[in-house]
C-alpha cells in the first residue's frame, strides 16, 4: 500500500449491511467511527489507554475534525485504516491523520485529520499534557506533510 506517511498503526475494517445508506455506499459516519476505533487503537498499542486517562484527570480531546470522502465503499469490501501522530507542540496540542485504503486496488477512498488538545476530564478545560502522555505520545509523532 502506499501509505501518506511511514510505519502507520493501522486496522482492517469492512463495510457491514448495516453500515450502508440510501445511496449503496458506506454511511460517512461509519468511517468517523472507524477513526475513532483505530485512534483509541494506536493509543493502545503505544500503551495509553481510557483507564490511564481517567486515573491522570486528562484525555486528548478532539478540538477539530475533517474528512475528505475521496471514493464510495460498498458492503463487504476489505479496507484498511492508518493512523499518525502528527505535529504535536509537546504541551497542549497535536494532529492526528487517517487514511482509509481499499485493499483490491490500494486506492484512498478517505483522508481525514484530527486537531486535538489536552484537557482535564473532570472540568473539560484544556490543561498541558502530563509527563506520562509526553513520554508516550511524543516520541511517535511524525513530521507532517501537505495532502
Amino acid at each position: 500500500m502506499s501509505w501518506d506517511y511511514p510505519d502507520p498503526h493501522t486496522i482492517a475494517v469492512s463495510p457491514g449491511a448495516a453500515d450502508i445508506d440510501g445511496l449503496e455506499h458506506t454511511n460517512n459516519a461509519v468511517y468517523v467511527q472507524w477513526c475513532e476505533k483505530a485512534g483509541w487503537s494506536h493509543s493502545e498499542r503505544l500503551g495509553l489507554n481510557l483507564a490511564d486517562y481517567r486515573r491522570l484527570d486528562r484525555a486528548m480531546a478532539i478540538r477539530r475534525s475533517e474528512y475528505d470522502y475521496l471514493l464510495p465503499t460498498t458492503a463487504g469490501e476489505a479496507l484498511t485504516l492508518a493512523t499518525w501522530l502528527v505535529g504535536s507542540d509537546g504541551k497542549l496540542a497535536m494532529e492526528r491523520r487517517f487514511q482509509l485504503v481499499r485493499d483490491s486496488d490500494g486506492a484512498t477512498v478517505l483522508r481525514g485529520r484530527w486537531e486535538l488538545i489536552c484537557i482535564e476530564i473532570s472540568s473539560g478545560r484544556p490543561r498541558r499534557m502530563p509527563p506520562e502522555f509526553c513520554d508516550i505520545y511524543n516520541p511517535a509523532v511524525l513530521t507532517p506533510v501537505s495532502m
